[in-house]
């Protein structure tokens, strides 16, 4: 498989089928005399920014923090072992709703969106 065609930037699922985000980096296990193991996948604007390189994904990381304290810090790292099926979408085998993927949108939701007339 080629992992950077097949798997980033591609839209995640959970097995509910709840749209997540996209695949934005790929973290692998460094191996001695063995080829590197794909170890998880990790959504989040901290990742995507770490792409562009070290600094900014610093910058996401301490914005993030200050909007959504320290266990925001941290790009959202899944096991590749919860990957269910690469297709058109990639399905990860977890439910959305009971990780802190979301807590972004939900408080942007709660505190933005809902204040909108009309929203």
């Amino acid at each position: 498989m080629r992992m950077i065609r097949d798997v980033l930037d591609k839209q995640v699922v959970d097995r509910n089928q709840v749209k997540i985000g996209k695949i934005d980096g790929i973290v692998a296990q460094l191996r001695r005399g063995r080829p590197p193991r794909v170890a998880a996948v990790e959504i989040g604007s901290i990742a995507l920014a770490r792409r562009l390189g070290p600094l900014p994904g610093r910058w996401m990381a301490i914005v993030a923090a200050k909007l959504g304290g320290e266990r925001h810090a941290k790009p959202h790292r899944v096991a590749w072992s919860k990957v269910r099926d690469i297709g058109l979408d990639i399905e990860l085998d977890i439910d959305v709703h009971k990780t802190a993927i979301c807590d972004w949108q939900d408080w942007l939701r709660d505190h933005i969106v809902g204040k909108i007339p009309g929203a």
